[in-house]
């Protein structure tokens, strides 16, 4: 099969805006060809990539573009989130929804830095792969890019290179504090395990140009406790006490959901909060999910709405 003579078009205007970042023709031609992969490759390794060429070289020439090269992926990186305020459909707004959330990248060696063996969740078993952090960017409009990542590396890994251990909850907050330090408007999105109070605080505790606090919508675990009428318990047990004569009506399109809300204290985090219970049918014992913000001003289909979109 004939391979790639000439870089896309997307691809050679992306070298018009990006070019000047690279120091050298030879890596100006390595950042056409990775890109160039990423789009029409069908696996996405290096060696992949470079067979889709018709006059490729060895992998080895790329694979040292992306890992030993001279080129700064900071300041690559800040030229594409420029590049996207220029268009008014992928532009930061203040109705932007900033969801942070981890994800497991496979491989297929451990000799690879950083990979090692982790559970999936979604897969139930083990895998070799990189942990990562990711923090996106949700425009109103739907459209939605990446903003910054970390890579999680074992806590074995680091005492063998005498480096600082950083669990996902540090992580997540350090893609909290760029995305503050960037003035990147929005509301911040978490799954239930990014959902706990170090977390929560520390949004909180960061403040728009307008003084107000940077809100976030979270999904809470089941077996979170909440202080509730007065006591402590489960919120799963607080939703189980909630009589469907107290549960109202939600229409989002054709579909139906219930709702019960209410404002109250989670332990160990500073400030009070919303909670917004969500059933399938009214009559449902075990709720869909329940969602936490800060904004405890917002009605429960604003807080759904920011959840959902995410």
């Amino acid at each position: 099969m004939a391979g790639i003579v000439e870089f896309p078009q997307l691809v050679q205007e992306a070298l018009q805006e990006f070019g000047d970042l690279l120091p050298n023709e030879p890596q100006r031609r390595h950042f056409a060809e990775y890109l160039t992969g990423l789009y029409v490759a069908a696996d996405k390794n290096v060696s992949a990539i470079n067979r889709e060429f018709a006059r490729h070289r060895d992998q080895s020439c790329l694979n040292r573009f992306l890992t030993d090269a001279t080129w700064d992926t900071e300041k690559i990186n800040q030229r594409r989130l420029t590049t996207l305020q220029e268009d008014p459909s992928t532009r930061y707004c203040s109705h932007g929804v900033i969801p942070i959330d981890n994800t497991l990248i496979d491989h297929a060696g451990e000799l690879i830095e950083d990979a090692g063996w982790f559970w999936d969740h979604a897969e139930e078993r083990y895998k070799i792969a990189h942990d990562y952090l990711f923090v996106n960017y949700v425009c109103t409009n739907g459209k939605h890019y990446p903003l910054h990542f970390r890579r999680f590396q074992k806590r074995d890994d680091c005492a063998e290179r005498k480096i600082v251990f950083k669990d996902h909850t540090v992580l997540c907050q350090e893609l909290i504090d760029w995305v503050c330090a960037e003035a990147i408007p929005g509301t911040f999105a978490l799954d239930s395990y990014f959902t706990n109070a170090p977390v929560l605080n520390h949004i909180h505790g960061q403040q728009q140009a307008d003084g107000q606090s940077r809100g976030y919508v979270g999904s809470l675990k089941f077996n979170r406790k909440v202080q509730y009428q007065g006591r402590e318990v489960k919120v799963s047990e607080l939703a189980k006490g909630i009589a469907p004569t107290l549960r109202k009506p939600m229409q989002r399109g054709e579909r139906k959901q219930w709702y019960f809300t209410s404002t109250l204290w989670i332990p160990h985090v500073n400030d009070k909060v919303r909670i917004v219970v969500i059933w399938r049918d009214r009559e449902d014992e075990q709720p869909r999910i329940i969602l936490v913000t800060n904004r405890r001003q917002w009605e429960a289909s604003r807080v759904v709405w920011w959840r959902t979109v995410s």
